[in-house]
């Protein structure tokens, strides 16, 4: 099968600011038509390898290129075909929302009202506030209007949805399904798990400045591992059980309760459920294996994420 155009293409990446800020030897290709995630907690630095892919910053090693066009240097050509959310938008707080729509539609010399009616409706804004008024989530809501309202083929989203209620989230991970369904290349950083399992194609995990991992979502999804909770009817049953020779691997145990945490391959499904014959189980429960459970395999030592959700910022 013939593999699509690469349209944006991080090549080797390294960005060093000292005291292990920065990213080191960062590599990516976003192809024609696809979403690829961006997933990393605070400090992994999302947000750093964005504003050079955006040719803001310029590498100390490697090469960027959007088009086959070198980023660095080639800032105002790039915002002519990719539509931009940055992290943090600095949106002037002289103006309304239109006012700052219409001041982005004459930087970019393209006017497509139509669009911006629909996403102004879609998203539930009203341009006529001032700005200095705006809550956080409509300010959010402002920039992701902007960033789409001339339909670029091109989008680079930078935490979108921070500071978006659930609603709003929502709505906007329905609204980009649509867009890759529309033939859009999309580059999404999110520490919201949901919201790149749910469009994401490609996904790369970053830490400490580092890709971990790279691989396409449905391989993720069609893991060979399922995790079960084996919950006995007394403490004596669960040991009788762990006496046996394990045809999973036994990643927990609750005493109290009692239950056993269990990971077990597809091909020993078979003999796995054969060793529960002749021990007292009340109750079988399988666990899917989620994007979630596979990005905390490379943060077991890391304690304070709450879930993940919140976690982007500085080293961005």
């Amino acid at each position: 099968m013939e593999e699509k155009e690469v349209v944006i293409n991080v090549d080797h990446l390294v960005k060093d600011y000292g005291y292990g800020r920065g990213v080191f030897d960062v590599s990516i290709k976003v192809h024609k038509g696809e979403c690829y995630g961006y997933l990393g907690p605070n400090g992994a630095g999302k947000s750093t390898t964005i504003r050079h892919i955006m040719g803001f910053s310029k590498p100390q090693q490697g090469k960027i290129t959007i088009f086959g066009q070198e980023s660095f240097g080639n800032t105002d050509k790039i915002l002519q075909n990719v539509g931009y959310l940055p992290g943090e938008p600095a949106i002037p707080a002289g103006l309304d929302g239109m006012g700052f729509l219409r001041m982005m539609q004459d930087m970019r010399g393209e006017r497509n009202d139509e669009r911006l009616n629909y996403l102004l409706k879609l998203f539930a804004l009203d341009p006529c506030v001032p700005v200095k008024s705006m809550s956080l989530g409509e300010k959010r809501k402002l920039a992701v209007v902007a960033a789409f309202m001339n339909d670029p083929d091109v989008l680079i989203l930078d935490e979108p949805t921070s500071g978006l209620d659930p609603v709003m989230q929502q709505v906007f991970i329905n609204f980009i399904i649509e867009e890759k369904k529309r033939g859009k290349t999309i580059l999404l950083s999110s520490h919201i798990f949901s919201e790149v399992d749910a469009t994401c194609d490609t996904i790369s995990i970053i830490k400490d400045g580092k890709h971990v991992s790279t691989f396409k979502a449905s391989d993720l999804k069609e893991n060979d591992v399922t995790t079960y909770h084996l919950r006995f009817h007394s403490r004596e049953e669960m040991q009788k059980f762990m006496d046996k020779e394990q045809i999973g691997e036994i990643i927990e145990v609750n005493e109290n309760r009692p239950i056993l945490t269990v990971k077990v391959k597809r091909d020993k499904y078979q003999p796995f459920f054969a060793s529960l014959k002749g021990i007292g189980i009340r109750e079988v429960d399988e666990k899917p294996f989620t994007l979630q459970d596979y990005f905390m395999s490379f943060y077991k030592e890391e304690k304070t994420f709450g879930g993940l959700s919140g976690v982007e910022g500085n080293s961005k």
